[in-house]
C-alpha cells in the first residue's frame, strides 16, 4: 500500500489556526486517503514548535495516539546514513528531522511527502529519486 511521509510543517499548521498553512494542512488531512508516516524526530519538532499553546500540544498528542500517523523509529545503525545525509546537504542545512524523513523514505520506498519545506525539492532519495510533494 502506498503511504505518504509527513513533515513537521503541516503537522504544526494543522494544530495552529494562526499558521498561514493551516487551511491547506486541514484540507490535505481531510482529503488524503493514504496512511501518513513520520518519525519521532518530526513529532518532537512539532511539539517543540507548538510550545506556545499547551492545548495544541495535547490535541496533537491525542490525534497521534488515535493512529492518525504511523510513527517509525530510527535505530542506531541508521545514524551513519543520517550523518552522510547531513554532510551532503550541509549547505541548506538539513536538520535532523529532515534527515530522518529522507532515511525513512529510502527504507520504506516512499517518494511522496506532505511538507511546506522547499528543501524537499532538493533532497534526493537513494538512486537520485526526487520527492513528490503531496501538499502544495
Amino acid at each position: 500500500m502506498q503511504k505518504i511521509l509527513i513533515d513537521s510543517g503541516p503537522l504544526i499548521a494543522l494544530f495552529d489556526a494562526d499558521d498561514k498553512h493551516h487551511k491547506k494542512a486541514v484540507n490535505f488531512v481531510r482529503e488524503n486517503k493514504l496512511p501518513l508516516v513520520t518519525t519521532l524526530a518530526s513529532i518532537t519538532e512539532t511539539l517543540h514548535l507548538l510550545d506556545f499553546n499547551r492545548n495544541a500540544q495535547i490535541d496533537f498528542l491525542d490525534w497521534i495516539s488515535k493512529g492518525a500517523v504511523e510513527v517509525h523509529n530510527i535505530e542506531v545503525p541508521a545514524f551513519n546514513r543520517l550523518r552522510d545525509l547531513t554532510i551532503k546537504y550541509k549547505d541548506l542545512p538539513m536538520d535532523f528531522a529532515d534527515a530522518c524523513l529522507v532515511y525513512l523514505a529510502e527504507e520504506l520506498n516512499i517518494t511522496r511527502i506532505a511538507t511546506i519545506d522547499r528543501d524537499f525539492t532538493i533532497y534526493r532519495i537513494k538512486n537520485k529519486k526526487k520527492f513528490e510533494l503531496a501538499l502544495s
